[in-house]
């Protein structure tokens, strides 16, 4: 389990468990992070993480408090049941989305003018490894977007930006959660962009297949470890 995933099981342990209830302000940063044994960076990530998905509401000057939501419904968001799809049909999406972006980006490879490179090559270099994670998610779609508008039907590029915004949310989470998630994308998308720039569809297209199916393995692994998580957790009983 990475380091950021490790404090964020914690956290909800104390939320489940009652040590932390709706509308209470977590301890300070460095006491929080002393307690539970762990890093503040760590602590930061996971605090961030579970902002995100609404777990925690950050008030600036002020402190982190647990939402409002009652702690059943806070084991659901950090399942993704609260915010995302059920697993089988955000898998579904990312399989749909698998098969055709990497046509796409097969077609892309054979008809893409040196400009239309030069293009995608100023969208990597709009970013940096030391980016932050909702950057670089709104950089992905960007990206992804003119591959697929690169291919000339429209009508393929409104279906795949549909399917995209049902997913932007997994990808976050993904990136809040796991190491390296800024670096491995921009070099993921750096190889996609030169098989395009030397017009091989091949390695193109399972480039973009690769590159999509990463999150496909990544949400299996998030679901299966949510689920033993969740079983292992004792009911929440009021007092």
């Amino acid at each position: 389990m990475a380091v950021t995933d490790e404090a964020i099981q914690r956290i909800k342990a104390m939320i489940v468990g009652g040590q932390l209830r709706p509308g209470d302000r977590l301890p300070p940063e460095k006491e929080l992070a002393d307690q539970l044994g762990l890093s503040r960076s760590s602590m930061r990530e996971a605090v961030k993480a579970l902002e995100v998905i609404r777990v925690l509401d950050v008030r600036r000057g002020d402190g982190t408090y647990v939402t409002s939501l009652e702690p059943r419904l806070l084991l659901e968001a950090i399942g993704f049941v609260v915010d995302l799809q059920d697993d089988r049909s955000l898998l579904e999406v990312f399989g749909v989305r698998r098969m055709l972006e990497s046509q796409a980006t097969g077609i892309a490879a054979r008809i893409a003018t040196g400009d239309d490179v030069n293009d995608l090559m100023q969208e990597l270099e709009s970013i940096d490894t030391d980016t932050d994670i909702e950057t670089l998610v709104e950089h992905d779609v960007r990206f992804h977007r003119a591959i697929v508008e690169l291919a000339g039907n429209r009508y393929l590029a409104s279906l795949v930006e549909s399917l995209t915004s049902q997913t932007v949310r997994a990808r976050l989470w993904r990136g809040l959660t796991e190491a390296g998630a800024v670096e491995r994308t921009l070099a993921e998308h750096r190889a996609i962009v030169a098989a395009i720039a030397a017009h091989d569809v091949d390695l193109a297209t399972a480039l973009a297949t690769t590159h999509i199916a990463g999150v496909e393995q990544w949400l299996r692994q998030a679901r299966d470890a949510t689920g033993d998580a969740a079983a292992e957790t004792p009911p929440v009983t009021s007092d």
